[in-house]
């Protein structure tokens, strides 16, 4: 008999190193709306609901070519704007991605666009709650067998 295996159930945390935790923070704030979980001289936790991205100081190793993760936003626009004026390079491909000031490779997609959700109590507890998911994703989720009701379409 197969031994039983854990189900992967979501991500609670993605750690990021970079070179000054203030320059950080401030770097970050540029980009997105977001409040501090907690922090200390060599860490800071920035939170997204239910999950956080932890920053490290210590960043030693080259920037990332094709290592990186996806940031989901309630609206990609003025993160791209905000890009821009940043000096933040800003890697060509379908949708948003950049590397930031340390070499962390980070894609940008919009909430609407993909399977990815999140509860409504926790979206409400955001003050995000009136997202709404595309048709594709909704069809998407469907597909998994994902129950949609009670997501906004739009």
């Amino acid at each position: 008999m197969a031994e039983a295996k854990s189900r992967l159930v979501g991500i609670n945390h993605v750690a990021l190193e970079v070179g000054d935790i203030e320059e950080a923070l401030a770097f970050y704030g540029r980009l997105f709306e977001f409040r501090l979980r907690g922090r200390s001289e060599t860490m800071a936790f920035i939170d997204m609901g239910d999950q956080f991205i932890a920053l490290a100081t210590g960043r030693t190793q080259p920037k990332d070519q094709h290592r990186h993760f996806g940031l989901v936003v309630d609206d990609r626009a003025p993160v791209r704007r905000a890009l821009e004026g940043s000096g933040a390079e800003i890697l060509p491909s379908r949708g948003l991605d950049f590397l930031d000031p340390w070499g962390n490779y980070i894609q940008v997609v919009e909430y609407r666009d993909i399977q990815y959700t999140k509860t409504a109590a926790v979206l409400d507890a955001m003050d995000l709650g009136q997202l709404g998911k595309s048709d594709a994703a909704l069809k998407e989720l469907t597909d998994k067998g994902i129950r949609t009701e009670g997501l906004r379409s739009g």
